[in-house]
């Protein structure tokens, strides 16, 4: 008995909770009055206009220059219909008419080369200095065809100073020594040394058959008896 008084009282309240819900969603109301369009109610609103793009100016006619004065000299603007013979007095009308740059000059001796005017002298070209080179496998070295006796400085030999100076020389192409540097020396030998190789003469260094100056190393040996 007490179950099923139960289960009537929660029938009830379904189809109550129910019939509410139901009714809550019918009563919906009176729905809202539309609105005009504000761009065409609003009198305070300027209307838009559309303009169309003013048409383009009328390109400025050109006007003809005037015709330029053609010389009688002035090469043909239309290609000749055939080849004629040349007589030698093509331009005669450019010298009656004054004109000078037409021509040979009056008095040219036809027989004058080309390009060279009577008693014209062609410039000499100085000969460019070269830069000395350093030895390599395709240069025929220098040889030296001439020596000069070696002085011995005074106070080296006071001081029993022996040793070998190594000289950095450069030779031109005449086979003269035309600079010397120390490489490697001793403080009483080194200008004696400079000295006596400064006097020395060789035969000019070869490339391909022409001399060159070129950059030799030599040593003088300083010995005491």
């Amino acid at each position: 008995m007490p179950r099923t008084f139960t289960l009537v009282s929660v029938s009830i309240h379904v189809v109550v909770i129910t019939g509410v819900y139901v009714a809550q969603m019918l009563n919906v109301g009176p729905l809202p009055s539309l609105r005009d369009a504000i761009a065409f109610s609003d009198p305070t609103l300027t209307p838009i206009m559309i303009v169309d793009p003013p048409p383009p100016r009328p390109a400025a006619e050109s006007t003809p220059s005037p015709a330029a004065t053609v010389s009688a000299s002035a090469a043909p603007l239309e290609a000749p219909s055939s080849v004629t013979r040349e007589t030698g007095r093509e331009n005669e009308a450019a010298l009656h008419s004054g004109s000078s740059t037409v021509g040979v000059e009056q008095g040219v001796d036809a027989s004058a080369p080309i390009g060279v005017m009577p008693g014209a002298t062609l410039p000499i070209l100085a000969e460019q200095p070269r830069q000395p080179i350093r030895l390599h496998a395709g240069i025929v070295p220098p040889r030296k065809i001439m020596d000069v006796k070696l002085v011995y400085p005074p106070l080296a030999l006071a001081s029993h100073q022996e040793g070998v100076v190594i000289l950095e020389t450069i030779i031109d192409t005449r086979g003269s020594v035309e600079a010397v540097h120390v490489l490697r020396g001793y403080p009483l030998l080194d200008q004696a040394a400079i000295d006596v190789v400064k006097q020395w003469r060789f035969t000019p260094a070869l490339l391909n058959g022409e001399p060159v100056p070129v950059v030799m190393t030599v040593t003088v040996t300083f010995t005491l008896k």
